[in-house]
């Protein structure tokens, strides 16, 4: 669960990389909720057929938790195409093409390809992987990485190698603490 609470404590942040099982989770959680809240909004709906004043009230819940993961929704969905190396720009993309009835049924077959498609190994310009932290001072496509994965020649990499991301959690540096602000790992 803690998978879902570092997407909210994230709220708003659309730099750094996000793993598959982040944004999957939040997907599904968010899925579930949104089916739990519509599924007490029908019973409103229903109860006004019985003479009962409740009615669409209770669809304000689920209005509400809309509005809330809107942004923390985009904020992973930006991170996750930054863990493949995609711009982030690209999500705004999709939506406006998804506007476009043919085009947009293609784009969300690439998009939904992107979001299953494996984190890049190493550093990229968003940040080093969170899937791999012991790489974080990798450059996809640098010495030792393959369009296959790795060779025997890869390069050790040490732990202070974090370019202003914690080592151990991937969060970006927001101060001079020698802490990370997220997992309290000494950086």
């Amino acid at each position: 669960m803690d998978w879902y609470l570092d997407v909210w404590r994230k709220y708003a942040e659309f730099d750094g990389r996000s793993r598959r099982k982040e944004y999957w989770m939040f997907a599904l959680f968010n899925f579930l909720i949104v089916m739990a809240l519509a599924i007490v909004g029908v019973f409103g709906i229903a109860s006004m057929e019985h003479g009962s004043g409740i009615g669409g009230v209770l669809f304000i819940p689920l209005a509400l938790y809309f509005l809330a993961f809107i942004i923390p929704g985009l904020a992973v969905h930006v991170r996750r195409f930054h863990d493949i190396g995609k711009s982030g720009w690209m999500v705004l993309l999709f939506m406006v093409l998804g506007i476009i009835p043919l085009v947009g049924f293609i784009a969300a077959i690439v998009q939904l390809v992107w979001l299953c498609t494996d984190s890049d190994p190493g550093t990229n310009e968003y940040g080093p992987s969170p899937k791999y932290p012991d790489l974080a001072g990798a450059v996809a496509g640098s010495a030792g990485f393959t369009s296959m994965g790795f060779n025997a020649q890869m390069p050790a990499f040490t732990s202070t190698d974090n370019f202003g991301y914690c080592k151990n959690c991937g969060t970006k540096f927001q101060d001079t603490s020698p802490f990370c602000n997220h997992c309290g790992d000494h950086h």
